[in-house]
């Protein structure tokens, strides 16, 4: 636990403190040093590529698969669902939730910006994995991820990379800790909401999860219908509140680019908590960087690797402008002295009980629910091409990650073990730092790709 702790603080901890005027300092993790630059780098190679390429992101959602007659192919939308399932989850709750309290509504444009860099660097990310994508022997389809290409650039033709075999275990252990903290979340809102023992939320989660993982392509089936039916009515509701309090929005945007900037927050010496809760709870929700969602993009069907770049670095527009800005106006539309005090889960209740009534408290729950289901079913598909290349191409390996990740969602509902909690975010870090040793240095092959896309396919 000790050792864990340490890496934790090392890779999360502020590594680099710089003094700020009014007497409020700006610190700065290793892991932020890492995925700021290295979305500037990649926005700036890809030629803003976010803002340039966003209505051709949009064109290459509507395709269909390349093959849709193979049932285990993945087309490049439901490779974004899938993606999206993992990032649409508690960050997009509790993630902004903790922003706002810590950092008040300034944090929401460094939210902002954080995804506008992100979406390059999941475009690059997401672009090498379909480059160096393989076929599946086991669920049909294809496969890949940062595994994949690392091995590509540190081992070559030999059989395995050692960078390679670490950034899989580091997501493998990543996924078992956010499986306990999924577990948690649920058992804990239904329990708050219902009344519904842990034990009865943890044999029903386990059951629902059991049947899904374990039939051989029912993942993306079912996350076809959950995610876009979860994320639907979330955006449905936001947009009621938003309409309901249309008079109130200059003010709320006001307020968000007034202390983005610290003109309150430098005289009181809170500028840098406004600055780094937005920009750390951004790279937590989208993940671009991480690694995670390239495992999803390499399996889409497209018959160019940028369709699923583009795709990807959608993906992370939707998560954080999206609905992570419906979470933020949930908040933000509610009188401050209503949530005077308030933080964490406690305040965005009380905003929905402000906007809907106690309907409003349970709609969270079972918001949370779906958010937190959903998030579990990815992270599992996720982690088929991690365990093939560590492990081999073995069912047994396949199904016995899959038992221990069921086990640790059942704890996860009993009881919350902050240990484990870090041990995911250690994972999630690792990932990041293992990725990025190839991501940057291969970054020159997707940027080549994109520029071959845009000769054949946006001169025409």
């Amino acid at each position: 636990m000790a050792v864990i702790q340490f890496i934790y603080n090392l890779l999360w901890g502020d590594l680099i403190t710089i003094p700020l005027p009014g007497g409020s300092t700006l610190g700065l993790s290793l892991l932020v040093l890492l995925l700021i630059p290295a979305g500037i780098f990649c926005t700036v190679r890809t030629r803003f590529l976010p803002i340039r390429l966003f209505p051709e992101m949009c064109r290459v959602a509507r395709e269909k698969s390349v093959d849709p007659e193979k049932n285990s192919k993945v087309s490049g939308l439901e490779a974004l669902i899938v993606s999206t399932a993992t990032r649409v989850g508690m960050g997009n709750l509790v993630g902004v939730v903790a922003a706002v309290s810590a950092g008040g509504a300034g944090a929401v444009f460094w939210m902002w910006l954080t995804a506008l860099i992100g979406s390059s660097t999941a475009f690059v990310e997401a672009t090498l994995a379909q480059l160096y994508k393989e076929e599946d022997p086991l669920y049909g389809g294809y496969r890949g991820g940062p595994a994949y290409y690392i091995h590509k650039m540190f081992a070559g033709k030999k059989r395995k990379s050692v960078i390679a075999i670490l950034f899989a275990l580091s997501g493998l252990l990543c996924w078992c800790g956010i499986s306990q903290v999924i577990g948690n979340s649920v058992a804990s809102a239904f329990d708050n909401a219902f009344h519904v023992p842990p034990i009865a939320s943890a044999v029903l989660l386990c059951l629902l999860s059991a049947v899904i993982v374990f039939r051989k392509n029912i993942t993306v089936k079912a996350l076809d219908i959950i995610v876009p039916v979860m994320a639907g009515f979330y955006i449905f509701l936001t947009v009621f509140v938003i309409i309901n309090n249309f008079t109130q929005l200059p003010a709320v945007f006001s307020r968000i680019f007034r202390e983005a900037f610290g003109l309150r927050q430098a005289v009181a010496g809170g500028f840098g908590a406004v600055l780094m809760n937005g920009v750390k709870r951004g790279l937590f929700s989208n993940e671009a960087g991480s690694g995670s969602a390239p495992c999803a993009a390499a399996a889409a069907d497209v018959d160019h690797p940028v369709k699923s770049g583009l795709l990807q670095a959608l993906g992370v527009f939707i998560d954080t402008i999206v609905i992570c800005s419906c979470t933020a106006f949930v908040m933000l539309l509610v009188p401050e002295e209503v949530v005077a005090g308030l933080g964490g889960m406690d305040l965005l209740q009380a905003a929905m009980r402000y906007h809907f009534g106690q309907a409003g408290v349970i709609f969270i729950a079972i918001t949370l629910w779906l958010f937190s289901f959903s998030t579990f079913i990815g992270v599992l598909f996720y982690a088929r091409s991690n365990v093939a290349y560590v492990f081999g191409d073995s069912w047994k390996s396949q199904n016995v990650y899959k038992i221990i990740a069921l086990i640790n969602l059942f704890i996860g509902c009993m009881a919350a073990y902050t240990f484990v909690w870090d041990l995911g975010d250690v994972g999630i870090g690792l990932m990041t730092i293992f990725n990025m040793l190839a991501l940057i240095p291969m970054s020159k092959e997707a940027i080549a790709s994109l520029r071959d896309y845009e000769q054949r396919f946006m001169k025409r």
